[in-house]
């Protein structure tokens, strides 16, 4: 029976390592991290206007509160995601996480309560958590150590490119038919396609994480506990724990950018659709430019462009809280997906450098869980200080924080790509 069989292991002839070996399933997980990535564009321009305006939420600490439940939950399933990849096989935790993503666009579309959104939101963090994951860690496992910044790239610009092609769409179905439900359709079409072609298309990997071990003359065991992997990969060593704080500030810049920008900008009197302009290009340039950022990463290092790119972000932030004009805000947000860029495949290939092939999924687990944290407590900050202060301090103090993680990153960490596949030192603080 098909539904059986999907689960049973192929055997295939000995797996080679490379983009061009494995073109064909390379290219269908960038498509697949496309539909992931369209799942969270559903959000990004509607939903807090939902909030505000369809169910007149009385406090915008209430409002990004979906945004709070989706990283809480996305942080703690990235963080069992690569033991269950290890274990059960990336192909299963991939169609998995499109399983629960299922109900996702029904319950925005129709839920009477924002209980209702919120629950959606948990839905969609399993999704990310595992369906993203899968297609990062999948990729990874094809290529090997030498293309890693370009696969991690070109994974990144599939998903945020379709973040923002779908912010600009529900925000264009949104000023024609309304908030809701229009605008979610597009959701069930990335569900039905995200799960259908990995079912019956894509391949498992680990056979390529023997192979990759056995060039680095490591031996093929997953003895490593995780506990151990959490706490080297934390804070025991200095680079790895530059790279998470890092991680965990980028997206909490970006929570506050999902939930609070949105807000900024209708308190400006500006429309529904250009809003949906100015969440479109902020995560497309991001998408666009990791082509370029992810390999850059690979030829000159990727502590520079994790240091630069944050302190863009930090610039970029403080432009659009100073515009106070249409064009100004677009350029602030083009800066903005530019200094994402810029940090956020580098981030990712920074800790596949320091993790043996054998405990990375679990070590880019762990980086995940800091990261994506940075949802819910960039949401969480800048709804209660627009509550306390306002919308110009929540801003301001993002974009604070953003400067003061790039000089951290500076200060601790240290370039590792010339040890990939050796278990880093322990460095400790």
């Amino acid at each position: 029976m098909p539904f059986i069989n999907v689960f049973r292991e192929r055997h295939h002839a000995q797996p080679q390592l490379g983009i061009r070996a494995n073109l064909a399933q390379f290219v269908l997980l960038i498509v697949i991290n496309a539909f992931v990535g369209g799942m969270v564009g559903l959000e990004r321009t509607v939903l807090p206007l939902i909030g505000t305006t369809l169910f007149r939420l009385p406090s915008d600490t209430i409002t990004v509160s979906f945004i709070v439940s989706f990283g809480i939950v996305k942080a703690f399933v990235n963080l069992f995601a690569g033991t269950l990849a290890d274990r059960f096989g990336r192909k299963r935790i991939l169609i998995l996480g499109w399983l629960f993503g299922l109900p996702v666009p029904f319950l925005l579309m129709w839920s009477k309560s924002w209980y209702g959104v919120n629950v959606a939101n948990m839905l969609l963090g399993v999704n990310q958590g595992l369906a993203w994951s899968m297609t990062v860690n999948m990729k990874i496992d094809l290529v090997g150590p030498r293309r890693r910044g370009l696969a991690i790239g070109l994974n990144e610009f599939a998903g945020y490119f379709m973040v923002g092609l779908t912010a600009f769409a529900t925000g264009y179905l949104a000023s024609l038919y309304g908030l809701r439900p229009k605008p979610f359709y597009l959701g069930i079409g990335y569900v039905l396609c995200g799960l259908l072609l990995s079912w019956f298309f894509v391949r498992e990997t680990q056979q390529h994480v023997a192979v990759e071990a056995a060039q680095y003359s490591l031996p093929q065991t997953s003895e490593t506990r995780f506990r151990d992997v959490f706490s080297l990969t934390s804070w025991k060593n200095r680079s790895l724990f530059a790279i998470c704080q890092a991680g965990l500030v980028n997206n909490l810049n970006d929570g506050m950018s999902w939930g609070i920008f949105p807000l900024f900008f209708s308190a400006y009197g500006l429309s529904v659709e250009r809003i949906g302009i100015l969440k479109f290009v902020y995560p497309a340039i991001w998408g666009i430019a990791q082509i370029g950022t992810g390999p850059l990463s690979d030829r000159i290092g990727r502590k520079g462009l994790i240091v630069s790119g944050l302190i863009l972000q930090a610039l970029a932030i403080a432009l659009i809280l100073l515009a106070h004009r249409f064009t100004g805000w677009l350029f602030g947000s083009a800066l903005l997906g530019l200094g994402t860029a810029m940090v956020y495949p580098t981030l990712i290939a920074a800790v596949s450098d320091n993790a043996a092939p054998q405990w990375r999924a679990r070590a880019l687990s762990v980086y995940r869980f800091w990261r994506d944290m940075g949802y819910a407590i960039g949401a969480l900050l800048a709804g209660i200080l627009a509550d306390a202060m306002g919308y110009s301090w929540a801003i301001g103090t993002v974009a604070a924080l953003t400067f003061f993680s790039g000089l951290v990153v500076w200060g601790g960490m240290q370039e590792k790509r010339s040890v990939v596949g050796k278990r880093p030192s322990t460095n400790a603080l």
